[in-house]
């Protein structure tokens, strides 16, 4: 049986980078600098890979506060517009009849 390691590559590594996949490109990093620890191009390539995962994680986080403000003030509104609906439809049931 074909062990996952086999297909462990710093191109793999740069596919999974590539798609946000960065644990896993991490993972594949790490393996490689464990069967090599003298390549130094690894221990570089895994040091940039966290720090681009550190920057996602934040930007993910900060770009999400403004979306939750903002769904939960449009969840308002939007509440409020349905009762000013009901509210009109009653005054018109009160006028007609």
């Amino acid at each position: 049986m074909i062990n996952n390691h086999d297909f462990y590559t710093v191109t793999l590594a740069k596919v999974y980078e590539d798609q946000g996949h960065w644990e896993k490109a991490a993972d594949i990093y790490r393996y490689l600098l464990e069967q090599d620890p003298d390549r130094q191009d690894f221990a570089k390539a895994l040091a940039e890979n966290e720090r681009k995962m550190d920057t996602a994680i934040k930007k993910t986080s900060n770009d999400l506060i403004p979306l939750f403000r903002e769904w939960i003030d449009l969840s308002v509104r939007y509440s409020r517009l349905q009762k000013l609906r009901r509210f009109k439809s009653q005054l018109q049931k009160s006028f007609i009849l």
